[in-house]
């Protein structure tokens, strides 16, 4: 047995035995994939085992996460800071070996991997993040960013919707330093791929504008070898390499069939296993001293790597001290200073604007000063209110745009985006209708889960889209999305906690998610009401009862916090004391002490209405005993929006008649 197919088998038993020690997991990948995961990684993948993090090196993405002991097989084998140990905790608790592999939680990992297509999509904007890095920071010379995104994708990914709308931009855009390797084995769960899968997906990738090649012996390494060359030749268009592999490969009784995609292969087959490609039954996860030899040449080699890039960066700090300063600090996620410093102050106007228009009045004031802000819209930036002005379109012959057109891609624009900010050195915004979060939740969820700095502008946030009718009028969305952990929902009521929102999405480092109207929305007054920047607690006193000690409160969010205002008025009149708080997020309130809940929401109050053009739960949480909400429990209606607030009850009158009824 050569060093080569030492080195094979190794990757393949070590990841077999971990999975059978956990009694659960998928070992076919992992055996099948073993060839072409040993070209990549030790022929081409230029990383750096003792400093994952470098800046310059190639990514790695295995898409196909549920074969995650390949990842965790060949991190710990070429020296990353991942013990045997640890591959043999494989998916036991807090391990860092988890059933997925999963971002922040093993030093090597790349993306959060498992949703099928995620981390495929992940990859095109990881590679969109490096050409726009290469176009604002290299110089003739001074090359600072020039690296790869490789991945191992599986058959299943590519039925998945995301990858198709990805793999289409992917290809417009000829990013050609992307280049993904299929794991073409003909098995998914449920069996051959021919009971549901029998299109030419080649060709398919042929029509996106991508490199495409063919392997036909997933055992061949010198025909890896050399479709890689000539993948990483190809400058214009992104690759990807059909690499025709055995699922289980060296299982006499498993190989090949659906069985060993998603159990361990059992005791009495891995010892025939072993026995069949003539490696030692005992001990498990044995790994020989020269395959091991031959996987580390990965630390002397990455050691090398990262100081030649070192060296060169010293001669580009000496060339271009404020381009090498800048570089640093979006290397390290920092803004600049005095960044929010053209941040409008919109001054009071009972017309106002619509919250989507202040937010694109907003943004493009940011994005003077912070200009690693880029992105788009899913073909809606004149609704969206998205676009940078005078920033250019990122396009394949202009990487240096900062503008995006995602096209009609609503999943792949938010797995886009988890990529450029995984990537790191940019910061990524998207916009959509607030609708259509909906075509956006895995890749939001794995934003939420990863705790990536991505900006989602949601706007037509209500039934005040108006005729657009039900389809388009978001009901159940805001609660939704205010259900996903670590995700920060905010809906501002005027411009200037719009700005508010802005100004904490640049700040936070995990996801936020902005629900902005179409419709206008009166200016606040400031002098006469609390200061936006209230919004930063998450719900603040607006206006508070008179003599300061209120019978009742009324809380609101977004568009319908000028009808608490109103309705306050009228209770008022009634010779009742009324606050009224804005409560823009729910996220942010309930960060704040229990001293600072209980100063904005007294228990003690009589009365308590919550009011938003939405479903009402989740708002008793907040109401106390003495509560009502008036909210939307069922899909709208196609008619003019002040219409559809006046015929579903939205509106001042009502929440004053349900506050009556409290305090009576």
């Amino acid at each position: 047995m050569n060093v080569d197919e030492l080195c094979v088998n190794t990757i393949r038993m070590l990841s077999a035995d971990c999975v059978q020690r956990a009694n659960s997991g998928h070992p076919g990948l992992p055996m099948g994939a073993a060839p072409m995961a040993y070209v990549l990684w030790t022929r081409f993948l230029r990383h750096n085992p003792s400093n994952p993090n470098w800046p310059d090196r190639d990514r790695f993405i295995l898409s196909a996460g549920h074969g995650s002991m390949l990842i965790y097989s060949l991190l710990h084998l070429t020296g990353y800071d991942l013990s045997l140990d640890e591959l043999k905790n494989f998916r036991q608790w807090q391990s860092l070996t988890p059933g997925h592999p999963e971002f922040h939680v093993t030093k090597g990992v790349e993306t959060t991997a498992g949703p099928l297509g995620q981390g495929f999509a992940n990859g095109v904007g990881i590679a969109i993040a490096e050409r726009f890095l290469a176009s604002h920071f290299n110089r003739p010379e001074h090359e600072m960013v020039n690296h790869h995104t490789y991945g191992i994708v599986s058959d299943g990914e590519l039925m998945e919707g995301v990858t198709h709308e990805a793999a289409s931009l992917a290809g417009h855009l000829k990013l050609g330093k992307l280049i993904y390797l299929y794991d073409d084995n003909h098995i998914t769960i449920e069996g051959s791929t021919d009971i549901a899968f029998t299109e030419d997906p080649m060709a398919r990738f042929e029509a996106y504008g991508w490199h495409t090649q063919q392997v036909a012996d997933g055992n061949d390494l010198k025909a890896i070898e050399e479709a890689l060359t000539l993948a990483r030749e190809e400058q214009s268009r992104p690759s990807i390499v059909a690499v025709r592999t055995i699922i289980g490969y060296g299982s006499p009784n498993k190989q090949g069939t659906a069985s060993v995609h998603g159990e361990p292969l059992g005791e009495d087959e891995i010892k025939l296993t072993k026995e069949t490609i003539g490696w030692p039954v005992e001990p498990d996860c044995y790994i020989p001293d020269e395959a091991l030899s031959q996987f580390r040449q990965a630390l002397d080699n990455g050691k090398g790597l990262e100081a030649e890039w070192q060296k060169s960066f010293k001669a580009y700090e000496e060339a271009y001290p404020e381009l090498a300063a800048e570089w640093t600090q979006w290397s390290n996620g920092d803004l600049p200073g005095d960044w929010d410093r053209d941040i409008p102050v919109f001054p009071a106007d009972e017309k106002g604007m619509a919250t989507r228009a202040s937010s694109g009045t907003v943004l493009n004031a940011i994005a003077q000063n912070v200009p690693n802000l880029l992105g788009g819209s899913a073909d809606l930036a004149p609704s969206n209110k998205t676009f940078l002005k005078g920033e250019g379109v990122f396009q394949g012959d202009q990487y240096g745009g900062r503008n995006f057109h995602f096209g009609v891609r609503e999943h792949g624009m938010g797995s886009i985006m988890n990529g450029m900010a995984l990537h790191g050195g940019v910061i990524p915004y998207g916009g959509t209708f607030l609708i259509f979060s909906d075509y956006m939740r895995p890749p939001i969820r794995l934003a939420a889960m990863m705790g990536l700095q991505v900006i989602y502008v949601f706007t037509h946030d209500s039934i005040g889209v108006g005729e657009d009718g039900p389809t388009h009028q978001p009901i159940e969305h805001l609660a939704s999305l205010r259900a996903m952990p670590q995700l920060t929902v905010i809906r501002p009521c005027d411009a200037n906690e719009t700005a508010e929102a802005w100004r904490f999405a640049l700040q936070n480092k995990g996801p936020v998610a902005l629900a902005l109207t179409r419709q206008g929305l009166p200016t606040l007054d400031r002098e006469k009401y609390a200061p936006p920047a209230g919004l930063l607690q998450g719900a603040y006193i607006l206006k508070e009862g008179q003599g300061g000690n209120p019978d009742a409160a009324l809380i609101a969010s977004g568009s319908e916090v000028h009808i608490a205002l109103d309705a306050a008025g009228k209770i008022e009149e009634k010779g009742f004391s009324v606050r009224v708080v804005s409560m823009p997020s729910w996220e942010l309130f309930d960060l704040q002490s229990d001293d600072y809940q209980e100063e904005i929401l007294p228990k003690d109050l009589k009365a308590c209405v919550a009011v938003e053009a939405g479903v009402s739960q989740g708002w008793h949480r907040y109401l106390g005993n003495r509560a009502a909400v008036v909210g939307i429990d069922h899909f709208g209606a196609s008619a003019p929006a002040k219409t559809l607030y006046e015929k579903f009850g939205i509106t001042a009158q009502r929440v004053v008649e349900e506050a009556m009824q409290l305090l009576d």
